[in-house]
């Protein structure tokens, strides 16, 4: 399995997150292909946030994640970097994908120049595995999940 920063649009892996990204989020949130699509391109920065990771196996898109300055957790503005879209395709899912891509945020914020991160999440469990602390429970204000789990990471 490989890792990579995604910094080019015009290939089939960019596709292939764009497909995650709107039948995960963007149809849930009523928002267009083209809206996820244009979203993900200004995603695929080199040396500023926000920048985006994929995992490959022989090749084929597994799953992702993005370290951005925004997330959509409007109750908490006072808090960025974000890890975001932490995605893994279902036929990849229990092949240690995740665990994988997690094992390298902290070396891919520390090469962005960050000193902690956050996210929110519905897991329990799953990002204290890789050295994330929960903060407390915050309100979504969504209809579908009104409070989520707030945790940060330490870049070290």
């Amino acid at each position: 399995m490989e890792i990579i920063k995604l910094e080019d649009s015009n290939n089939y892996i960019f596709e292939k997150i764009c497909e995650w990204n709107y039948n995960w989020w963007g149809i849930r949130n009523n928002v267009s292909f083209e809206a996820v699509k244009c979203n993900l391109e200004h995603s695929l920065c080199k040396e500023k946030l926000p920048q985006t990771f994929v995992a490959l196996i022989d090749g084929e898109p597994a799953g992702m994640y993005q370290l951005a300055m925004s997330d959509d957790l409007d109750s908490r503005p006072d808090i960025y970097p974000w890890l975001i879209n932490v995605y893994v395709d279902e036929q990849y899912r229990g092949r240690n994908v995740c665990r994988n891509l997690m094992n390298t945020v902290n070396e891919n914020a520390k090469k962005a120049n960050l000193t902690e991160l956050f996210l929110y999440t519905k897991h329990i469990g799953l990002y204290e595995k890789f050295g994330w602390k929960f903060m407390e429970e915050v309100k979504t204000f969504k209809e579908d999940s009104p409070i989520e789990r707030l945790y940060r990471l330490e870049i070290k």
